[in-house]
């Protein structure tokens, strides 16, 4: 029996052929050139020549609306910072602070709060202690505001710390500050006795 290679290869190429048509028949161009407006990109459409349409005055995006003043500013009624917080101190609440404080704020105020920190003992400028008189007065709400808006060479850290782990560090810088500046008659009189030396101060 004899085949003919001749003709083998020419019903190959066509079966090729028809093949190749086909896949290129599904490769349609309809949803890569679609008529769409691009972010900043101009626009001869609108009047302005913006592709990107101003927001209606008042417009707030959903799960922005920041009613809370004091849990998102640290300020009361007045403007000025308050000495509230947002919601009740808790054990839980001081050691999520605690955690987040090590993170953003050890490292230039140091573990203890005393300026301290790794990055200044290589030659960064030296923070305030949180020890201090003038700061052991602040209002809770300067912590906040702080924080989130920086201060002096401190930069903000507004986008990098939720306003909640914001309350949690201040609440950690209080225990830090009272830890420092406590007193016999700041322990309650039942855990005095877990104190060394017998509580005797």
């Amino acid at each position: 029996m004899r085949i003919n290679r001749g003709k083998t290869r020419h019903a190959k190429a066509c079966a090729t052929v028809v093949l190749l048509f086909g896949l290129l028949a599904g490769c349609r161009q309809d949803m890569h050139d679609q008529p769409k407006f691009i972010p900043l990109r101009p626009s001869s459409f609108f009047a302005d020549g913006r592709s990107a349409r101003p927001l209606p005055e008042g417009t707030v995006a959903r799960g922005h609306l920041d009613e809370d003043v004091l849990f998102y500013t640290g300020k009361g009624p007045d403007g000025k910072p308050s000495n509230e917080f947002p919601f009740p101190v808790t054990k839980e609440m001081i050691e999520r602070g605690h955690q987040r404080s090590d993170i953003y704020c050890a490292p230039c105020h140091g573990r203890l709060g005393d300026g301290n920190g790794m990055v200044v003992q290589r030659g960064y400028r030296h923070p305030p202690s949180y020890h201090t008189d003038r700061l052991r007065q602040m209002p809770n709400g300067y912590f906040f505001d702080v924080i989130t808006n920086g201060f002096g060479a401190m930069p903000d850290y507004g986008g990098q710390v939720q306003p909640a782990d914001r309350w949690a560090i201040v609440s950690y810088i209080r225990a830090l500050q009272l830890s420092e500046n406590a007193s016999i008659h700041d322990v309650p009189a039942d855990a005095r006795g877990q104190l060394g030396g017998g509580g005797a101060k």
